[in-house]
C-alpha cells in the first residue's frame, strides 16, 4: 500500500507540558476533504474543539480500514529542558515515524511537513511547506491528531495540578497561568528553560 505522510507538531511555544508530533499517513487516492467543515482544509488551531473532536473520531473508522494510519511522539518538559525544543521536536518526530514503520509504512513514502520541520534523512522523498496544514490534508490531519492528543493530555495533567488551569490554557503562558506559578511555584510539567526570569 502506498501512503503519503504528513507531519506536524503541537506545543512548541507553551511554558508547560510536552511537545507532540504526529506523523499521519494517508493511502493514496483516499478522499478526506469531506471531513472538514465546508470541505476546506484548516490548521487545527483554527477549528473549534468540537470540529477537531468530530474529525478525530471519524478517523478511527478510516484507521480500521488502514486508509489513514498515524504515529504520535511526545517529549516531556524535563527532556525539553535537557536538550532544547528543536532537538525535542526531532526526537518526537522520529518516535512518531518509527510507529508508522512498525506497521509497515515505507521510508520511501512521500513526506510533506509544515513550517520549518524536516524528517530524518532516511526519508529521501520529503518536502517542507509554509502553512502546509492549509495545503495538504495529510499535514492538517497530523495537526488535528496532535492537538487533540496534547489537549487531552493537558486535561489529564490538570487533575493532578488543579490550581494551574492546564485544562484551559493547555500550558501556554497566559496571565492566569503566570499568576498561578507566582502563587504556587513550578511543577514537574513546567519548562524551566522557558521560565528563566522566574527562577
Amino acid at each position: 500500500m502506498k501512503y503519503i505522510i504528513g507531519i506536524d507538531e503541537v506545543g512548541r511555544g507553551p511554558i508547560a507540558g510536552p511537545v507532540v508530533v504526529c506523523a499521519c499517513a494517508i493511502m493514496e487516492g483516499t478522499e478526506l476533504l469531506s471531513l472538514f467543515p465546508n470541505n476546506k482544509l484548516k490548521d487545527s488551531k483554527k477549528l473549534t474543539e468540537k470540529n477537531r473532536e468530530k474529525i478525530r473520531s471519524k478517523l478511527n473508522i478510516l484507521n480500521s480500514e488502514k486508509k489513514v494510519v498515524w504515529g504520535v511522539g511526545e517529549v516531556s518538559a524535563r527532556r525539553i529542558d535537557e536538550i532544547g525544543i528543536s532537538l525535542s521536536i526531532k526526537e518526537a518526530m522520529n518516535d512518531a515515524l518509527l510507529k508508522l514503520e512498525d506497521i509497515g509504512v515505507s521510508t520511501k513514502s512521500k513526506v510533506v511537513l509544515d513550517g520549518s520541520l524536516f524528517a530524518p534523512e532516511r526519508y529521501i522523498n520529503q518536502e517542507t511547506f509554509i502553512k502546509g496544514d492549509e495545503k495538504f490534508v495529510e499535514i492538517s490531519l497530523a495537526s488535528i491528531i496532535a492537538k487533540v492528543y496534547r489537549d487531552n493530555l493537558m486535561t489529564d495533567i490538570s487533575k493532578k495540578f488543579s490550581m494551574y488551569g492546564f485544562e484551559n490554557h493547555v500550558g501556554y503562558g497566559t496571565k492566569a497561568h503566570y499568576e498561578a506559578i507566582s502563587k504556587y511555584g513550578m511543577t514537574t510539567q513546567h519548562r524551566k528553560s522557558f521560565l528563566k526570569k522566574l527562577q
